[in-house]
């Protein structure tokens, strides 16, 4: 006669002075409520639904607006303010071959990338010194440059043209490149600061008893570990320079030297006449660098907020 075994008991279901047999149903649910299609309807996909929409529409809408004849853009009451029926390239030929565009998104680029790079450089130099050599004020020297990254842009463009000015360097890109990281700096360094900490003091003091200097620890071991903070911090910097307005509207004079966000709203807008078409073309156009951008490096940057390196 074969054996038949006895059901197993469920210890926890025991000790809480519960039904196995109820707690066994309980566990063999787990997140089977998302298996309901209505329950999914309303957690996920409704939720999800809208927040596609809210994030997508803008982008719809400088899209569509690009490729809307005049006459559409105007008349909203004759039609459709959502779709079009005749879709035109004129504002985007005029954008790009009538215009200076390329050459704003050029000065752009430009101007984005040695700023980013700069305000990286003199960051991680900072971040490193408070963090990891551990000297007396260290905390507040931190706090003091974060509390510099509070202070306005609106209220240093005036001294900061003063100086621009007086050096010679109103109406060129240096006069962005060598202002930017004021804003840029004091963010980066905090950001980076909270990052190096997740990086265990171990590998440095190990370092130290083989005889590496800080210079080459910091080369070799502390920017390997902390590539995702320094994608995070570029990508902050690079998005910052990007999208400024009051400094470039200050600094650049010339309609060739401009960048984009401001030479989009000066250029396009005559009087009370807005082009629409080509200022949402070259809005749209402009957006684009930055969508690549944070399309390839977010899970980087993400892991850089909450901190990758564990001990």
């Amino acid at each position: 006669m074969t054996d038949i075994p006895a059901p197993k008991t469920n210890l926890k279901a025991v000790l809480s002075g519960s039904s196995p047999a109820a707690t066994l149903t309980d566990n063999s649910e787990g997140m089977s409520y998302l298996h309901n299609l209505p329950r999914r309807l309303v957690t996920i996909y409704l939720p999800l639904t809208i927040i596609v929409v809210i994030l997508l529409f803008p982008f719809y809408w400088m899209a569509l607006t690009a490729i809307k004849p005049d006459e559409q853009l105007l008349d909203l009451d004759k039609f459709n303010p959502f779709w079009t029926t005749a879709p035109t390239f004129k504002h985007i030929h005029k954008l790009l071959f009538e215009s200076y565009y390329p050459w704003w998104l050029w000065n752009t680029m430009y101007v984005a990338v040695c700023a980013t790079v700069l305000s990286i450089v003199a960051s991680v130099l900072a971040a490193y010194a408070i963090v990891r050599l551990r000297y007396r004020g260290a905390n507040l020297v931190g706090g003091l440059i974060f509390l510099a990254y509070l202070v306005p842009p609106s209220i240093l463009f005036i001294p900061l043209a003063t100086v621009v000015f007086q050096y010679g360097l109103f109406d060129t890109p240096f006069a962005l490149i060598l202002t930017y990281p004021t804003i840029l700096i004091p963010f980066s360094t905090w950001l980076l600061m909270g990052y190096f900490k997740t990086i265990p003091y171990e590998l440095e003091e190990c370092a130290l008893i083989d005889g590496a200097s800080r210079w080459q620890i910091l080369v070799k071991i502390v920017l390997p570990l902390a590539v995702p903070g320094l994608i995070s911090a570029f990508i902050f910097c690079f998005t910052l320079c990007w999208n400024e307005f009051i400094y470039a509207l200050t600094f650049l004079q010339s309609v060739q030297n401009k960048t984009v966000p401001v030479a989009i709203v000066n250029e396009f807008v005559d009087g009370d006449i807005y082009r629409w078409g080509s200022l949402m073309a070259g809005a749209l156009a402009g957006s684009l660098p930055l969508v690549i951008l944070y399309a390839f490096f977010v899970e980087h940057y993400v892991s850089a907020m909450t901190g990758a390196v564990k001990e």
